[in-house]
């Protein structure tokens, strides 16, 4: 049995908004309450970013359009004593699925991290 850091990327539709800064902090908020309010508070949740096709160089992951933003969300999570990747990967969408129901979630990487001795 090993522990893994679970990566996932969610799209977070914010409304009625007009700056790309406005939806990403209410984005961040609104998913950051709903995992705490399911006790999962050792997940982390920032802004995804999204590398530019000409240049390469990231920005963050937000578009408005119709005073509607679709935000990218970057998830992590460390999970404990998983039998392997997959397995890792099942618990860690288990979970935060969970807590943010109708919200589209996929596990971007699994890394294996090391044992606390």
């Amino acid at each position: 049995m090993s522990n893994y850091l679970v990566a996932m990327e969610a799209a977070w539709l914010v409304r009625d908004v007009e700056e790309i800064d406005d939806a990403i902090g209410v984005a961040v908020s609104e998913a950051g309450k709903r995992l705490n309010n399911e006790g999962l508070d050792y997940v982390e949740v920032e802004v995804g970013a999204t590398g530019c096709p000409a240049c390469g160089e990231p920005f963050d992951s937000a578009f408005i359009a119709a005073d509607t933003a679709l935000v990218g969300l970057a998830l992590e999570m460390e999970v404990y004593n998983a039998d392997g990747e997959e397995h890792a990967s099942r618990i860690a969408k288990s979970e935060v699925g969970g807590a943010l129901r109708d919200v589209p979630l996929s596990v971007v990487e699994v890394v294996e991290t090391a044992e606390d001795e």
